[in-house]
């Protein structure tokens, strides 16, 4: 497939934001991504949401300024394919034929902004900073978490029981009672599982599991 991109490095090369551009007319493509990079923001500009959905997830702060009414498939349909696949892109929509119940549907399929063709420049420069501001804390959101759910991953099974047990409410001598070992040990095992989370105090390791979603393990 024949990806139409137009300025901007290769993906993944840079942490740099950027903003990708996806509209099937060339003057208006072309008019907002010179907006955008005479503003020194990266941006990529497609012709085709099929074109557009084919690339990869960028691991940088991105969001997509995306025309509804194209060919194939249109503006909504994006969204909703992006999704699908569980991509929270940041969309600003634009429209030359702008309505409320259409600006009620771009809402519901996510849009953070949703501007009217001639869209004014400030107003446009104004909704990307905005998406991107948005997307670099959700990107570091997801980074955390992904950090968590690696530390998680790298508890032995026994150090997994004693998480449960630890953010239970059990006391060191509990944890020994149901783990059946001595409570040294169980204070080693305890030990053990906070250095690998990384966590600086009970209530800190609590908290992570709450966000990994892992069940407690009460006392009997």
């Amino acid at each position: 497939m024949n990806v139409q991109q137009e300025g901007g490095r290769q993906a993944g090369r840079t942490m740099a934001p950027v903003v990708f551009v996806l509209d099937d007319d060339d003057g208006v493509r072309a008019s907002v991504l010179n907006l955008l990079q005479a503003e020194g923001i990266e941006a990529r500009g497609f012709s085709t949401g099929l074109d557009f959905v084919a690339q990869a997830r960028l691991d940088a702060p991105s969001c997509l300024v995306c025309d509804i009414h194209m060919p194939e498939i249109g503006g909504l349909d994006v969204a909703a394919e992006l999704a699908r696949l569980g991509n929270e892109l940041p969309i600003i929509f634009m429209t030359g034929f702008g309505s409320i119940p259409l600006s009620v549907r771009a809402m519901k399929a996510g849009a953070v902004e949703f501007l009217t063709k001639p869209v004014a420049p400030e107003a446009l420069l104004q909704a990307v900073r905005d998406a991107l501001a948005l997307d670099a804390a959700g990107l570091a959101a997801r980074r955390e978490l992904a950090e968590l759910r690696r530390r998680h991953a790298s508890l032995t099974p026994r150090e997994h029981e004693t998480l449960r047990l630890v953010i239970g409410g059990l006391l060191n001598k509990q944890i020994a009672d149901e783990l059946g070992v001595s409570e040294i040990m169980a204070k080693t095992h305890k030990r053990k599982v906070m250095e690998k989370m990384a966590a600086r105090s009970l209530p800190d390791l609590v908290r992570d599991a709450e966000r990994l979603q892992v069940s407690k393990t009460r006392s009997r």
